[in-house]
This record gives C-alpha cells, structure tokens and sequence, in this order.
C-alpha cells in the first residue's frame, strides 16, 4: 500500500494524458518538438581539440614546405618529427591541466567545507542573496537555503557553484585525457601525410602530392566538423564550413610565408 501511495505522489503531476504530453514537450504545453540533445561522449573535447589542432598544424607546415619547393623526403621527415613532438606537447599539457583542475576543485571544496561548517550563517546568506538575485522570491529563497543547511554535501556543492567552481570530477582520469588527446593527435595529423606516402608508387610530382595533401586534409577537417556538430547539437553544414574555413585560412598563411621566404626574403637552399 505505501509503495502504491508513493508511486502516486511521484506521478501525480502527470496523471492526465494532456499533462503527459506537455510534460514531453518540455512542461508548459508547448507543441514544438525537443530540442536534441548533445551527444556526452566522454573524451569528446580532447579529441575534438586534438584532432583540429593536429590537421591545421601539420597541414600548415606543409604548405609552408611545399612552397619553399623541398622535396616529399623532407615533408615527411618535418611533418612526422613535428606531428611526435606535438603530440606529445599535447597529451602532456592535457594531462597536466586536467591534473590542476581536479587539484585545485578538491581545494576549493575543503575550504567551502570548512567555511560550511564553521562560519554556516554567512555562507546561507549568501546562497540567499544569489537565489534572490536570480529572481527567486525571499521566501522561497529562504525555504531553498534552509533544506540545503540539512544536507551538508548538497550545501557545499551550491557554494562552490555559487563561486563558479564544479565540484571535482572523482571518476576523471587526467592520465586518460592525455592518452587521448596524444591518440587523436597521431590518428589526425597523419591524414595531411598519407598523400605523400600513397603517390609515391604512381608520381613523383611534388605538386599532385600537395593537392592530394589538401583533400585528405579537408575530409578530415569534415569529418571533425561533423563531430562537433553532433557533440554540441548545431547544423551540420555550418560546423563542417567553419573548420573548413578555420583550416584553409591558416594553411594560407602558412603557404604565403614559406612563398615569401623562398622568392622574396631570398632564402635558397
């Protein structure tokens, strides 16, 4: 009996079909459709971040050789070496801030803790004060606070919100963020390369090696896009053009100045 008495209390803002509906939709009645929502991977990020960085970096540097007019010995040599040593920057910088953030939340929340436990009234009101500032009524405002003060670990999670600060992840592995950042780094930054390794059998035409280098790097750059479309919900289309752009733009700048460097500023070999 006091099981049916709780599943009742729980379903008895829906019991309606109209009610069950509008709560589908989002609560207030509204017919549009919901929103989707993003997708959670758990190192999407670092594999985003990692990936755009490694295409744009080892692409550039490309575009860099391939004007100066070197050899495909020595965009492969640079480009690997480089692709190595960043990816290597990468996945320790990853891991290193990955590290400083969960030190410095476990931190923050030890002082909240102790300012919870011995200094409570101040730190009510001011949980107080932001609810109100966020346009809760005093009241309820009050009502909030004076739950939360019974639940110690709830009350230390709202000030630490309160300061702008996430609670410290205790199932992150920062060691984990960094294995994959270093992965994605390799896996991406070698697409711009494969064109100088597949051609090499069929043409020794430095320039049809470049141009192949510029598919392979912007189906890549797609490919990114489209991951970032669907972790963060947005158009499609618009992502993939936006790396895209984000790409061609800095391969240019890298083109014009290996070009200028080589015909203007005078550096033969």
């Amino acid at each position: 009996m006091a099981a049916q008495e709780t599943d009742t209390s729980t379903t008895g803002l829906i019991d309606s079909e109209e009610d069950r509906e509008s709560f589908n939709n989002g609560g207030d009645g509204a017919t549009t459709s919901r929103p989707k929502e993003p997708w959670k991977g758990e190192y999407g990020k670092s594999i985003i971040y990692a990936g755009l960085d490694a295409i744009v970096t080892c692409f550039s540097l490309i575009s860099s050789i391939s004007a100066s007019r070197q050899s495909s010995a020595d965009v492969l040599v640079l480009g690997f070496a480089n692709l190595v040593a960043d990816g290597i920057s990468m996945g320790v910088g990853d891991f290193l801030s990955s590290s400083s953030e969960n030190d410095v939340a476990a931190k923050e929340r030890a002082v909240t803790e102790w300012d919870v436990t011995n200094h409570g009234g101040p730190e009510k009101m001011e949980l107080l004060q932001k609810y109100q500032a966020l346009g809760m009524d005093v009241d309820d405002a009050a009502t909030v606070v004076s739950i939360f003060a019974k639940y110690k670990n709830i009350l230390v999670q709202e000030k630490m919100m309160v300061h702008g600060m996430l609670p410290p992840e205790e199932a992150e592995k920062p060691w984990k963020n960094g294995l994959v950042t270093f992965a994605a780094f390799l896996v991406f930054g070698t697409a711009p390369l494969l064109s100088f390794i597949i051609l090499i059998p069929f043409t020794n035409n430095e320039m049809v090696k470049f141009v192949g280098a510029c598919i392979l790097s912007a189906l890549a750059l797609a490919l990114l896009g489209i991951a970032k479309a669907k972790i963060a919900g947005r158009n499609y289309a618009f992502s993939v053009a936006v790396t895209l752009f984000n790409g061609a733009i800095a391969a240019a700048a890298a083109y014009a100045v290996g070009w200028t460097l080589k015909n203007i500023a005078g550096l033969e070999d």
